[in-house]
């Protein structure tokens, strides 16, 4: 088996090995590739592996080797799923493997801005503490998270595990989720998504990224939440309008935004969020500790071995 892995940096920038693959074919490893790139270095390949590298029908077509495209992510929408059905290709991703991260990303954005423990430790840095007058220091209002509504739209893996951490917080946490109520923890209420927004003191947004939750965020939905809102956005970019968030910001209707995600990644310099007030915007990394990248390549392996074997799991594309 020739296996090629299109776009492994992300994944591997040095700290892990691909070496577990060669024991099961013939294994190139590039850092990026680009559209141009694709079918000259996929062209004997049977295996794909896939981070953000686009794989449509046109270039299936011109791959008529190819077996299997492994996806080395939980969103698979960078592959046409039905082409590869159509040309016989099984399309694997990887669930669940950065649930732990993300749910910690989503605390560390929102403790960022009710504790502001960044701005302190520069601020005591720059001497701010050695000169005041009294024992403590402070600047800015600092926020506890006991008994305020965190709002949850989506509770997947992530969206429970977020919710969990909630409660455990002292959190109320409304959820807008298609699960029934009798299958959600305790301390986690079903509403609706109308509900989720007038209650809520905290939003954080778990839920897939489909033609009904694309901006699902946006100029009407943000009339509805509370003033002084804090949006948390994990998920997918495009949950959000970018432009109704920047106006939200800037009239303070959002107190704060935090986002580990964008419409478009690396964003281009004019997206509006960055440069509004009050964002707390990380550049994709909630998924990326060593932890995590660490069960992401060994499921990565586990799809491959299942595939060879006759026994492909965590297929998208049955």
């Amino acid at each position: 088996m020739n296996i090629t892995v299109l776009d492994g940096f992300a994944l591997n920038p040095g700290d892990l090995s691909w070496e577990i693959f060669n024991e099961m074919g013939n294994l190139k490893v590039y850092d990026r590739t680009t559209p141009s790139e694709l079918i000259e270095r996929a062209a004997d390949s049977e295996i794909l592996l896939t981070n953000k590298t686009v794989i449509t029908e046109e270039d299936m077509a011109k791959l008529p080797k190819l077996k299997y495209i492994g996806v080395l992510a939980t969103g698979y929408n960078i592959v046409d799923t039905e082409a590869a059905r159509k040309h016989g290709i099984i399309v694997t991703n990887i669930p669940a493997y950065s649930t732990q991260s993300v749910a910690q990303h989503v605390f560390a954005l929102l403790l960022g801005v009710t504790n502001r423990t960044e701005h302190y430790a520069l601020e005591v840095r720059k001497g701010k503490w050695v000169k005041s007058r009294d024992f403590c220091f402070w600047d800015t209002p600092l926020v506890e998270l006991a008994d305020k509504t965190f709002g949850i739209v989506g509770l997947g893996s992530i969206g429970m595990t977020v919710a969990r951490i909630a409660v455990d917080m002292g959190m109320n946490v409304a959820a807008f989720t298609s699960k029934d109520m009798e299958d959600l923890p305790d301390g986690v209420r079903k509403v609706s998504f109308t509900e989720m927004l007038q209650e809520s003191d905290v939003i954080s947004l778990h839920c897939p990224l489909t033609s009904d939750t694309r901006h699902i965020i946006n100029a009407e939905s943000i009339s509805k939440m509370k003033d002084g809102v804090i949006l948390i956005n994990t998920g997918r970019g495009p949950l959000v309008d970018e432009d109704a968030v920047a106006k939200a910001l800037y009239n303070g209707k959002i107190r704060a935004f935090c986002a580990d995600v964008l419409s478009v990644e690396p964003p281009s310099a004019d997206n509006p969020l960055l440069t509004a007030p009050n964002t707390h915007i990380t550049p994709h990394i909630a998924w990326a500790t060593l932890e995590a990248r660490s069960r992401l390549m060994q499921i990565a392996f586990s799809n491959v071995k299942n595939f060879i074997e006759g026994r492909p799991i965590n297929v998208v594309n049955p």
